[in-house]
């Protein structure tokens, strides 16, 4: 079963929208991440490039849905590096766009 969407964001080009409604403290996202080499990553298009992140000296390719996880200052969950996941920091409701404050994204 779904429990999320990507469609055309509110925040930004496109989004990731909760099909469901979340309780604070659960799973929202599973990451699906790619380590890449140096030459895997010179080799990607502008455009892949703009789905990565170096994470501990490490450089990882975000796959669909992380990839379209937009940024707030006010999000409804947190990056868990460590566990490959985005957590709930309060209740979501269905429909809801789901958002992450990427400066949280190397702190645990």
């Amino acid at each position: 079963m779904d429990i999320v969407v990507v469609k055309k964001g509110k925040l930004f080009g496109k989004g990731v929208f909760a099909l469901r409604d979340f309780k604070k403290g659960e799973v929202v996202i599973t990451y699906n991440l790619k380590s890449l080499t140096k030459q895997e990553y010179e080799n990607l298009s502008v455009l892949e490039k703009s789905f990565t992140h170096a994470h501990w000296g490490v450089i990882y390719l975000y796959s669909v849905p992380e990839r379209y996880v937009n940024h707030s200052s006010h999000p409804n969950t947190h990056p868990d590096l460590k566990k490959k996941c985005d957590v709930a920091v309060r209740n979501i409701k269905k429909g809801e766009e789901i958002t992450t404050d990427a400066t949280k994204d190397d702190v645990d």
